[in-house]
């Protein structure tokens, strides 16, 4: 296949914003499709176009799966606009149906107008035949199945926001009379079908791999579309969309019900298919599991394990990436995420430091055993708020000698991977050597952050108000100067990887089946064995207290799901899990907790207080459409509750 010689697309993507009208989405000079579509270099202007409506993943401001979700917590800054905790003042009870958060419906208040990225879809698949012989016809081929993947991505978008919605399959003709642009949302099903349909016709002409990284690197790929449609029958499959009573008042004036109301166990069996299909088509594509071998570095498996945990997520178009997103949304979440080392990072202002890992995360990751903590009958659940002097037993992980919570000790691989937390060691930020191995000033940096301390609170703002730091977001490599001033390294947030999927086939084939079978395990398996951890049978049953757990597909739904929680932590997937799953209800109606972070002194301030007490109910599991767009199109119907 001929490569693409212009590097506009990536430019273009990287630098536009979203679209209102239709003179936002063709070149500069031409005011009509017809001149759009004329030579290739027109064409392919739109086709960037297209690209830029993609919703910006990753970008803690206005990515709804980030501040949003349970998993982190926010410091407003009195500085910034407010418009920076959109996702925050969600999840704190400011959605709203007469001016929508996040709105990816309208293209509002930080969401991107979808259902305008989907009629330009429309104008381009419609036109692109129109484009002269500068246009081969193998690439053109390729760009139709880009456009009909991002078709079939917009629509996905907005049916796990907002669940049933209208199907934008073709652009109304301008001469269609008033009723006939007034749409229906669709039956649920009927969009689950749809988009798969996109994903199968995407495919064909899609190349397995992008060979030409420095030309292409985030275009579309087969095992994109792949995993999409994979991905697309487990929501389908899922219990808020599977059987879902509560929503059975949905219903619009043609009288047709928008959820079905009988649970069907076969969606599991078609989801598991395509998950497996995705796996194949990926491992074909030379997609696997990333594992850390940087040679520069000389490690302990410990840390090297530790750098394979947080590279998975935050080494640029690393070898176990499906998806990324190649706009840099990871420069602004690094920057607050991450946390002062030094006084002259506080004197430089350089750092955001308002966004941290929730208290509930710390307590989800599993034993050094490999099962949950209140699980593990060797492990202190019942004291885990109290504090413990370290030994040599966390040598690579906590400083010896040092006092900390006992919830921070005897904890597995990916705990001390993707939290930091006081008197933590913190691999990066110019430190490459590891424990034991070099000077003072070589070795991890020692996480201090009580009240007053380098990591710790010091004012009103930029400090973590649960105890802990969301270290698996910032690349090792990311640094402050000695002035304070930070050196991002860019990576390519994940939208879709290998483990990600590994772990949704090891679900839907869970649920088809009476009882997990090896396969199961399998898939499940390999996960943990990159964090060190032994297989799933083994674990529980020489561990935990439920030694049979994981041999009914009850008890294997359970540790499926709280494996996916750790595994893809911060890196917006449990939002969309805790909803396709209807247990956000329960997550969400807990109360915002931390270490006293106020505090100096080591007794005072590992002391648990409730900062937030949030609130989710049945409507929230679907995001409201605007009011005003209900009075323009009354086939519209609101969802449940909003009214």
């Amino acid at each position: 296949m001929k490569k693409i010689k212009n590097t506009v697309l990536l430019i273009v993507t990287v630098l536009l914003t979203s679209c209102a009208d239709y003179l936002d989405i063709v070149p500069d000079d031409v005011a009509t499709i017809e001149h759009a579509f004329t030579d290739r270099v027109s064409a392919e202007r739109f086709l960037a176009t297209i690209y830029s409506y993609m919703p910006r993943i990753g970008d803690y401001s206005v990515d709804p799966a980030i501040q949003t979700s349970d998993e982190f917590v926010v410091v407003e800054n009195a500085y910034y606009d407010r418009s920076r905790y959109w996702g925050n003042r969600v999840k704190l009870g400011s959605q709203n149906s007469n001016e929508p958060l996040l709105n990816f419906w309208n293209g509002a208040n930080g969401g991107r107008g979808l259902f305008v990225a989907l009629r330009e879809c429309n104008i381009f698949l419609e036109n692109i035949n129109n484009v002269g012989p500068d246009l081969y016809e193998d690439e053109k081929e390729r760009w139709i199945a880009e456009v009909t993947f991002l078709k079939a991505f917009y629509h996905y978008y907005l049916l796990r926001l907002y669940g049933p919605i209208p199907l934008i399959k073709e652009n109304k003709s301008i001469a269609a009379d008033v009723q006939e642009v007034k749409v229906y949302r669709e039956p649920v099903d009927e969009c689950v079908d749809y988009i798969v349909g996109l994903c199968d016709g995407a495919m064909e002409n899609l190349p397995l791999d992008i060979t030409n990284i420095v030309a292409e690197a985030g275009r579309i790929t087969r095992p994109m579309a792949a995993m999409l449609k994979a991905e697309v029958l487990v929501l389908g499959a899922s219990p808020l969309f599977n059987g879902n009573n509560d929503f059975n008042t949905l219903v619009d004036n043609r009288g047709i019900k928008l959820f079905g109301e009988t649970e069907d166990p076969n969606k599991w069996s078609r989801a598991a298919e395509a998950c497996k299909e995705a796996i194949d088509m990926a491992h074909k594509a030379g997609i696997r599991l990333y594992h850390f071998n940087d040679s520069r570095f000389q490690l302990s498996e410990e840390t090297r394990r530790g750098m394979s945990i947080r590279g998975a997520v935050t080494m640029r178009w690393n070898e176990e990436l499906i998806w990324g997103n190649p706009v840099n949304t990871a420069n602004d979440l690094q920057s607050n995420a991450f946390t002062y080392m030094k006084f002259e990072d506080i004197q430089a202002n350089a750092l955001g430091v308002e966004l941290g890992a929730s208290f509930s995360m710390a307590e989800l990751f599993y034993s050094k055993n490999g099962v949950p903590v209140n699980e593990d009958p060797s492990y202190n659940y019942a004291g885990r708020y109290d504090v413990v002097t370290v030994g040599d037993d966390h040598y690579y992980y906590i400083k010896e000698g040092l006092t900390t919570a006992v919830l921070n000790t005897n904890r597995e691989p990916r705990f001390y991977a993707s939290l930091g937390f006081d008197c933590g060691y913190w691999y990066g930020n110019g430190r490459t050597k590891d424990v034991g191995t070099g000077n003072d000033t070589e070795t991890p940096w020692i996480m201090r952050m009580k009240a007053g301390e380098v990591s710790g609170k010091s004012g009103d703002i930029r400090y973590t108000r649960a105890g802990y730091f969301a270290k698996k977001l910032v690349n090792f490599e990311t640094a402050t100067a000695a002035n304070g001033s930070l050196s991002t390294t860019r990576y390519t947030f994940p939208i879709m990887r290998l483990a990600d999927l590994y772990l949704l086939y090891a679900e839907a084939l869970n649920e088809s089946l009476e009882a997990p079978n090896s396969e199961v395990y399998e898939y499940v398996d390999i996960v943990r064995e990159r964090a060190g951890l032994k297989g799933v049978v083994e674990s529980w049953r020489d561990h935990s207290n439920l030694p049979d757990k994981p041999l009914t597909r009850t008890g294997m739904r359970d540790i499926i799901r709280q494996e996916r929680m750790i595994e893809l932590c911060f890196e917006g997937r449990r939002f969309w899990d805790l909803r396709r799953w209807k247990l956000a209800h329960v997550y969400y109606n807990q109360p915002e907790r931390g270490w006293n972070v106020s505090q100096t002194a080591t007794e005072d301030y590992y002391q648990v207080i409730i900062f937030n007490q949030l609130e989710f109910s049945t409507k929230q599991y679907l995001w409201p459409v605007r009011e005003n767009e209900l009075r323009k199109n009354i086939n519209l119907v609101q969802n449940p509750y909003w009214e």
